[in-house]
């Protein structure tokens, strides 16, 4: 059915929720995982119209993503990543077709309205921009 999911990181604690759910729908399809993560600070932004170095915050969204890539391939799967820069959702999609995804998988926050408008942006955007399922998982809440 699957045989490369695209995981899209925020290196943010919700990122657990849709490794955790993703993983094991990996291990049933036998599928390779690709995760991705979007650096979209100002430099990454502006880094390859400007020719700047890369930022402190992509060289540790680099080293978040190959900590997550060891911690996947010590439980068995084949793992790639890939650091994208500027635009989230364009970058995701960008990703996913470079990547052959078969399926995205993203975490989402699960606010209400409001938030919802400003905060669900990216999914949003994403599912319009691609031609292949987009699994969103909820993070678990945070306990007050």
């Amino acid at each position: 059915m699957y045989k490369r999911i695209l995981i899209a990181a925020e290196n943010s604690p919700t990122d657990r929720a849709v490794i955790e759910h993703v993983q094991e729908l990996a291990r049933l399809t036998g599928a390779q995982l690709v995760i991705v993560h979007v650096a979209d600070g100002w430099a990454a932004r502006n880094y390859d119209q400007l020719d700047l170095r890369e930022s402190e915050e992509m060289r540790a969204d680099r080293a978040y993503l190959e900590g997550l890539r060891q911690e996947l391939i010590g439980r068995g799967f084949e793992v790639d990543t890939r650091l994208g820069m500027g635009d989230p959702a364009s970058e995701i999609a960008r990703a996913a077709e470079e990547e052959h995804a078969d399926l995205i998988a993203l975490a989402t926050h699960g606010h209400r309205f409001v938030k919802d408008v400003l905060l669900g942006a990216t999914a949003d955007r994403l599912r319009h921009l691609v031609d292949i399922p987009v699994l969103l998982v909820r993070s678990k809440k945070r306990k007050a």
